[in-house]
């Protein structure tokens, strides 16, 4: 008898609490099913004009467009992307800021300063947005035509060559590291604020060889001015086609360039991630939309959010392995 009266209160308190779940869970999904409901901000670790910020404009512009709000770009460049990446770390997980992440704030900077303000982990991933391919360029003075030209003579002049990037630890830095790991060749980084600082020191031989973008080095390549040895990514790149990559002159694998993902302040609602990452695959597969990232050297990438997890994941250990063997000291 205790037991048939016990049995109705304990089950009406169960209801109660599976009512009261219920309701948590629709008011936490409201939010996300009429999202956005305001402007939403992209926060662009780097300078208005970079190739970031052109970028991060045209998505800002197609998300606006898909979603009837207005995709705002908040640029706040210093400190290798820290600033920015910091910025959009502490702004509340509610689908309002957006950081476009790049190597430098979600792989590099881990193992280029002992004390990150922010944690790359915690942002919540949303897609991987397109990559622009690197060209390695050589002077045309020096002896040699092709990339396998270079690494004979490399190896018959160890440390003679060198190679200018646009920074320690930066993207094209890492790329000489690759390519001197995988070649076997002795070859001296020279880094430089960019391509303003890196391409005037090609031109006048203070360096031999430079890893840049599609888009400053293919003018000099036309021109005669300077030489085009070999394309960083693992596939020709759309604006060069006629450009071996490095990989299939001998380095298979070989496969290394600058990237751009949208990612989301941590607690962002997975119901808002996954609309973004809907939203932006659909904006990729646009035929007009991909044509304005190639006319700018960017080339679409895309994916689920898992992919892009999957994708930073590989990429640490391997820039970790890089950036120990380039000798760069945690600052």
């Amino acid at each position: 008898m205790l037991l048939k009266t016990m049995r109705f209160p304990i089950l009406s308190a169960l209801l109660a609490v599976a009512g009261t779940l219920a309701q948590a869970q629709a008011q936490a999904q409201a939010p996300a099913a009429a999202w956005p409901t305001k402007p939403v901000r992209i926060v662009v670790p780097f300078q208005a004009g970079s190739a970031t910020d052109l970028l991060s404009r045209q998505i800002g512009t197609g998300l606006s467009q898909a979603l009837g709000q207005t995709f705002l770009i908040d640029n706040k460049p210093g400190a290798a992307a820290m600033i920015g990446s910091d910025a959009a770390a502490r702004a509340p997980g509610d689908g309002y800021t957006l950081l476009m992440s790049g190597p430098a704030s979600m792989v590099t900077n881990r193992f280029l300063y002992k004390n990150l303000s922010y944690d790359p982990e915690a942002f919540e991933k949303v897609a991987i947005v397109a990559i622009t391919p690197n060209v390695l360029l050589s002077n045309p003075s020096l002896p040699f035509k092709t990339l396998p030209e270079m690494v004979a003579y490399a190896k018959a002049h160890p440390g003679q060559l060198t190679y200018a990037s646009f920074g320690a630890g930066t993207t094209s830095h890492m790329a000489g590291e690759l390519l001197r790991q995988v070649a076997g060749i002795d070859i001296v980084h020279v880094p430089y604020k960019g391509a303003a600082e890196a391409i005037p020191a090609l031109l006048s031989g203070q360096v031999s060889m430079y890893f840049d973008t599609i888009m400053t080095a293919l003018p000099q390549v036309k021109a005669g001015k300077l030489r085009a040895l070999g394309v960083s990514s693992a596939t020709r790149a759309v604006k060069a086609p006629d450009i071996p990559t490095i990989a299939e002159q001998g380095y298979a694998g070989y496969d290394i360039a600058p990237w751009y993902g949208i990612v989301a302040s941590h607690g962002t609602p997975p119901a808002v991630v996954a609309r973004l990452n809907t939203e932006i695959n659909k904006l990729l597969k646009t035929p007009e939309f991909r044509d304005r990232l190639i006319a700018t050297g960017a080339e679409a990438r895309g994916g689920s959010a898992a992919d892009f997890d999957a994708f930073i994941k590989a990429e640490i250990p391997r820039t970790e392995k890089l950036v120990r063997q380039s000798g760069i000291v945690m600052q």
